[in-house]
Formats: C-alpha cells, sequence, structure tokens
C-alpha cells in the first residue's frame, strides 16, 4: 500500500513537472509568461509555498494570461495539487481569476462552490466568504435570487464576528450585495452598499474605465431615485464621479449638483434629458418632489438659527410650489426626518428647529463660513457687552464698600454671627 502511495505521489510530480515543461516550451504561450513555468517547477520541487503563492498571484494577475484556459489549466494540472499547502485567503483570491476564464456562467459557479468547500474550516473563515460571495455573483447571472440572498446572509453573519479582515473580502461582500440590490430595485441600499464597496477598492487599478464609468453611473440613479437620500455629499466628492466627464452620461452628474443645491431652475434645464433614462422619466412627479424637498433643505441650511421662522410665501417662492402646496411638503420633509421644527396654519408659518446634518460641497463649506464668522462676530459684541456691564457693577460695588467703610453707624442685623456686617453683604 505504501509503495503504491508512494508510486502515486510520484506520478502525480511527474504530471505537474511535465505540465510545466509543456506550458514553458508551447509556441501557443505568450512569451512574457514562459519563464514562469520554470520558476514554478523550482518553488515545487524546494517547496517553497509562500514564494510559490506569490509566483501564481502574479501570473494570475499578468495581462497575457487574460488568454482562455491559461490560468483554468495552471490551476487544475499544478496549483490544485498542493491546494492545502498554502494561504487559503491567497488560495481563494487566485480561485475567482480562475473563475472569470469559464465562458459558462454554470462552469463558473460549480468551480467556485467546489473552491468554497475546500477552504471551508474554522481557520479560513476569511476564505470561504470570498468564494461563497464571488459564486453568489454567478447566481445572479444565472438569475437566481433566493441563493445570493441565503449566501450574503450567511456571509454577513460570518463576517461581524472578525476584528479585522482583508479589504479585498468586505469588497466582494459589498459588490455582490449591492448587484443584487440593483436587481430588487432597491435604490438607497444599492446606494449605501456601493459606496462601501468603493471604499475598500482603488478604482484607478481595482476597476476598469469601464466599470468606473457603469460604477457611476448605476450610483447617480440609485441616489435620483432612492427615497431616503437626499444629501449628494459623499457622492459628489468621490473621484468615481469623474469617471462620467465627456461620457454620454455627463449630464447624470450635472442633475445631481443640481440637486445637491436644490437648483429648480437647473434641474428643469435638465429635464430634457431624462428619456435617455427611461426609469427617471417614469419618476418624473417623484423627481420634481425631490427637487422641490432639497430646495427646502437648502433654503433652511442657508438661514442662520435665528431665522428660521419662514413664512409659506417664502417657501413657495423657493420651491416655485403654489402657497397651499407649501404645508404638504413641510409635512414630507418633517416625515422624512429631514428638518425638525413646527407649523403654524393659521400664521401660514414654519419654524425649523434643526437640519439634517449635510456632506458639504465647496459652496455651502463657503457659506456654512460666513455664518460662523457672523456667529463669532456676534459673539464678539455680547462679549464686550458683558465686559463693559461688568466694570459698571465694580464700580457700584466700590461705591458702596466706601459708604459702609465711611458710615458711623453699621446695621449688626447683617452678620447675626459676628455682628459686624461684610463687603459681600453690602455688594
Amino acid at each position: 500500500m505504501a509503495a503504491k502511495a508512494a508510486a502515486q505521489t510520484g506520478m502525480d510530480i511527474d504530471s505537474e513537472e511535465n505540465y510545466l515543461d509543456l506550458a514553458s516550451s508551447s509556441p501557443s504561450t505568450a512569451d512574457s509568461l514562459k519563464p514562469f513555468y520554470p520558476r514554478f517547477k523550482n518553488l515545487h520541487q524546494r517547496k517553497l509555498w509562500y514564494q510559490l503563492t506569490l509566483a501564481v498571484e502574479e501570473f494570475v494577475n499578468h495581462p497575457d494570461s487574460e488568454t482562455p484556459p491559461l490560468r483554468i489549466e495552471l490551476y487544475e494540472k499544478f496549483v490544485k495539487k498542493f491546494a492545502d499547502k498554502i494561504n487559503q485567503l491567497q488560495l481563494a483570491g487566485i480561485g475567482v481569476k480562475v473563475a472569470r476564464q469559464y465562458e459558462d456562467p454554470t462552469k463558473a459557479l460549480a468551480f467556485l462552490e467546489d473552491l468554497a468547500i475546500t477552504v471551508d474550516s474554522p481557520e479560513s473563515q476569511d476564505a470561504f466568504v470570498f468564494t461563497t460571495m464571488e459564486a453568489a455573483h454567478y447566481k445572479l447571472l444565472l438569475r437566481d435570487v433566493e441563493g445570493p440572498k441565503a449566501a450574503m446572509d450567511k456571509c454577513g453573519k460570518i463576517l461581524d464576528t472578525f476584528d479585522a479582515v482583508e479589504t479585498g473580502v468586505h469588497a466582494s461582500y459589498y459588490r455582490v450585495r449591492g448587484d443584487y440590490l440593483k436587481a430588487k430595485a432597491e435604490y438607497a441600499d444599492y446606494y449605501k452598499n456601493s459606496l462601501l464597496y468603493l471604499a475598500c477598492v482603488n478604482i484607478e487599478t481595482d476597476l476598469t474605465p469601464i466599470e468606473r464609468v457603469t460604477r457611476a453611473h448605476d450610483l447617480g440613479i440609485s441616489a435620483l431615485l432612492g427615497d431616503t437620500i437626499y444629501n449628494f455629499g459623499e457622492l459628489l466628492l468621490h473621484p468615481i464621479l469623474a469617471s462620467l466627464t465627456s461620457t454620454e452620461h455627463s449630464w447624470i452628474s450635472d442633475l445631481l449638483f443640481a440637486f445637491n443645491a436644490g437648483d429648480i431652475g437647473k434641474f428643469e434645464s435638465l429635464v430634457p434629458h431624462l428619456p435617455k433614462e427611461p426609469i427617471l422619466s417614469e419618476n418624473l412627479p417623484f423627481l420634481r418632489q425631490k427637487i422641490c424637498l432639497m430646495a427646502l433643505i437648502e433654503s433652511v441650511f442657508g438661514r442662520s438659527s435665528d431665522d428660521r421662522t419662514i413664512p409659506f410665501e417664502t417657501i413657495a417662492v423657493e420651491t416655485r410650489l403654489p402657497v397651499d402646496e407649501v404645508e404638504h411638503l413641510v409635512m414630507k420633509a418633517l416625515s422624512l426626518n429631514l428638518i425638525k421644527g413646527t407649523l403654524n396654519q393659521e400664521a401660514q408659518l414654519a419654524k425649523i428647529t434643526w437640519v439634517q446634518p449635510r456632506v458639504l460641497d465647496r459652496r455651502q463649506i463657503e457659506a456654512l463660513q460666513s455664518r460662523l464668522n457672523s456667529w463669532c462676530t456676534r459673539v464678539q459684541e455680547v462679549a464686550e457687552f458683558v465686559k463693559g456691564q461688568t466694570r459698571e457693577f465694580e464700580s457700584v460695588c466700590l461705591f458702596s464698600i466706601y459708604l459702609f467703610q465711611s458710615s458711623p453707624a453699621l446695621d449688626t442685623s447683617a452678620n447675626p454671627t459676628t455682628g459686624s456686617a461684610t463687603k459681600t453683604d453690602l455688594c
């Protein structure tokens, strides 16, 4: 039995080395990839697993290895033989690159599901999450909605138990979760998860130009249609939005800036572009209400705290609504927790006491700076006033002490313990 096992091991080694020799000498192998195969053979013979892992990662990240089935063959005929000897998260990363070379999503899914089973151990749950979420991506491509939902729930619970995890694992989780939410048309949640995904990647190196444009486009649409998103600052300040510049979608960027500023005039000028995105055109009534709410928020935000009792007529002018629709608009803003305050229907006044915190753009920061400067000026005026009043009080007190000291008769009832009055009593 031992001899048989040894023979089998020898056959495996011969098989691996034959594959490497053939690949390195094959005319179909790109010249830039040929040096990798002798290097693989040398490191494998010396059992330098860490260095071998790095070499394999370098190979699968090489642009010339993108031609199918180079990565698949390397994994099946070589990497798979020593998979249990290398870091399981790195193995998962290699496997994800390999899966992308399968033209059939079904085969890619089967490959990743087998890999998830391989790395599923208490010590490598991060690798399990990585491969499981990537498998969920292919389930979405195959229009399986329930499978990804179960995977997200399971992986989300595992991630919550980690003190720290590689950003690539979180990136995979948020990307696939975002794709799922996009398929479900849950705009606000997609917006949140997509921004979390972007926080885990380098958009210049991890995303292709086409992927950057697609991500920026989808984020813009979700921001506009999200029924709880009334602050676009985080997106407007993110470099991903610059991907829309000089593209057919550049008007979406302009529309986002118009909404963030509550600029109804700019919004109306961009309405003719909406038919380019049928989903926006279909939701035009919602967008009109949203821009009015944004205009209301911007109006309140631009006022000082002592100037937030606003007549309905003023709100009607700033939101371009009839006066009889202002009350409903303010109530909508209150219900969405965009503002806090009270309405006086009889006096036709809205008293606003709080505005939802916002991520500010440069123009809004300049406006805030101006208000802070005004506040500082008022504080200084109050300080000078108090200082003047203090001098007056000191003068009165000193005069009282003088009268006390020069008086021939004192009222001893002022201090029953000592029978004498004090400066403090008189002051």
